[in-house]
């Protein structure tokens, strides 16, 4: 029952963590990563919720059971702070080459959009 209660916390507490993410993404380096960091906090959070009132239904003994346990939380917990953190500490080199010239910033639309706009 305490395991169970503890990955409910957790991801009631993701969840929350995930949702606060997402008033950040635009003022972040990398607005993309944050608005994955956002999703990730929000996903992985109700995993863990789901988890948490699945949990005593698992069959495993106490060993696996808290192996399990530490390693849902750490994956999740880490997936969510990686995204997030890529997101705000955007490496300089990969915002100049997203910075770099497109189709659309030469004066000229990509191929896809031609094809969408060809009149039937």
């Amino acid at each position: 029952m305490d395991a169970k209660r503890g990955l409910i916390r957790h991801g009631i507490t993701l969840f929350l963590a995930g949702l606060l993410t997402g008033f950040a993404v635009q003022v972040m380096a990398n607005p993309r990563a944050g608005l994955s960091g956002h999703l990730e906090g929000v996903m992985n959070g109700t995993f863990l919720i789901a988890l948490g009132c699945a949990w005593t239904e698992l069959r495993l003994g106490a060993r696996t059971g808290g192996l399990v346990y530490r390693l849902v939380l750490f994956g999740t917990w880490a997936n969510w702070t990686g995204t997030t953190l890529s997101g705000i500490f955007a490496p300089a080199r990969r915002r100049r080459s997203r910075e770099r010239a497109t189709p659309a910033r030469r004066g000229r639309r990509c191929w896809s959009s031609r094809l969408w706009s060809r009149s039937a």
